[in-house]
């Protein structure tokens, strides 16, 4: 009988080996579970609300009307989903292709041969090949494997955890990189007009040139053979200043839009671009960091590319910009460093965590009563930065407002 502790660690490894059931550290509590089903048939389906697309082809055409119509519906799309569908980025079918091929290549290897490149978080080295670590009192667990790196700016890359097999990972990865460099200052620009600030605002506000940084994450999401029971990634909000995603045209990506969860249609030659929670504080709350989640199925292996535009963690204070701020409009967010940020989300997860955990055990004593009557688990900095990497899984006061009415006891600050 194969049993997940005779299979090794990887996710991949317990999808490859037959078992029937996922093991129990996988099963997701039934309040996170809530509204998946099919998800193929979920993403054909026309009803109900859909992710928007921008075509950011005339996004400096030099004729006024029709740039401003682009770029109003840019801004409209962050002030109302806060992510949206690029289509005609600037980024050539061709290198996404070569990015898409090089990471697929990398999880074709054999797991023993993927493991040479591993992370070893309790040591603090978090970029490599990994499976995510449990990050909760109930110990449980994401139906993923990943490889994790920072690919710009050149000089802080560390190439020499990156794969080597296939020979165009690091070249296609790196000019991937670079072009989506220059997409993130596009799209900030028009963030920031979009705020009534100066052009290059919000980009020098997390960072600029020199201290924005882009990692990589490559998710890894197996054939799971009870989908309905696993999420691939949990609800979550990204702590960057934008994300950008590429995919394998397998769907999987629902977005949490006015109380409802919207699978994302799978747009091709897209980017998925998501507004991250610096952006949303710098903008006082105008622009949104939606709660999304990633699901799994039965079929296809899903392959995604999150690259996260994330600010120096200590040099910068992240509050609302005094332009965003008024008397009918006060400050929402407090200052804090973007690792303060990190951190303040992760004492938060533990502490809901805790509770639900304390509430469980509660609610099995009184049922054994009536029967027989008639793990807040500490997470290190170096976890934290794992987490942060990977787009803060960690639970925000909108995380809050979606689990509480399903059934879940959390706390609010």
């Amino acid at each position: 009988m194969v049993t997940a502790a005779s299979i090794g660690s990887r996710v991949e490894s317990l999808a490859s080996s037959g078992i029937s059931t996922i093991p129990k550290e996988y099963v997701r509590p039934k309040e996170e579970l809530i509204s998946i089903g099919d998800i193929f048939e979920d993403e054909k389906s026309t009803e109900g609300s859909h992710v928007p697309t921008i075509d950011l082809k005339e996004i400096d055409s030099e004729d006024i009307k029709v740039r401003e119509k682009c770029r109003e519906e840019l801004k409209k799309a962050a002030v109302d989903w806060g992510v949206t569908h690029l289509v005609n980025h600037g980024i050539s079918d061709e290198l996404m292709d070569r990015v898409r091929k090089a990471g697929q290549a990398f999880f074709d290897l054999p797991i023993e041969q993927k493991e040479n490149y591993a992370n070893d978080q309790a040591s603090g080295k978090i970029q490599g090949y990994g499976s995510k670590l449990a990050n909760n009192a109930s110990g449980q667990l994401e139906w993923e494997d990943y490889f994790f790196h920072c690919v710009y700016p050149e000089g802080k890359r560390d190439l020499s955890i990156w794969p080597q097999t296939p020979a165009d990972y690091i070249v296609a990865t790196s000019e991937y990189a670079k072009e989506l460099r220059g997409l993130a200052t596009k799209i900030m620009t028009i963030l920031s007009l979009g705020l009534g600030l100066e052009e290059g605002r919000l980009e020098k506000e997390v960072g600029g040139l020199e201290e924005l940084l882009l990692q990589m994450k490559i998710n890894y999401y197996p054939k799971c053979p009870q989908p309905e029971l696993a999420l691939g990634v949990e609800a979550h909000t990204d702590v960057s200043a934008l994300t950008f995603i590429l995919h394998n045209m397998v769907p999987g990506l629902q977005l949490f839009y006015e109380d409802k969860w919207v699978t994302a249609k799978c747009v091709p030659n897209s980017i998925v671009m998501h507004i991250g929670d610096t952006l949303e504080i710098l903008s006082n709350g105008k622009y949104k960091s939606i709660l999304h989640r990633g699901l799994v199925n039965k079929e296809k292996v899903r392959i995604s590319w999150a690259v996260f535009c994330e600010p120096p963690k200590e040099k910068i204070i992240l509050k609302p910009l005094p332009e965003t701020v008024s008397e009918e409009k006060p400050a929402i967010f407090p200052p804090r460093t973007f690792s303060e940020h990190i951190q303040h989300k992760l004492f938060r997860k533990s502490q809901e965590n805790l509770l639900s955990t304390e509430d469980a055990a509660l609610k099995s004593t009184k049922e054994a009563a009536l029967i027989s009557t008639d793990e807040a688990a500490l997470i290190s900095t170096e976890e934290a930065a794992i987490i942060s990497t990977n787009g803060a899984d960690l639970i925000s006061t909108k995380e809050a407002a979606f689990i509480s009415p399903n059934g879940a006891a959390l706390i609010s600050t």
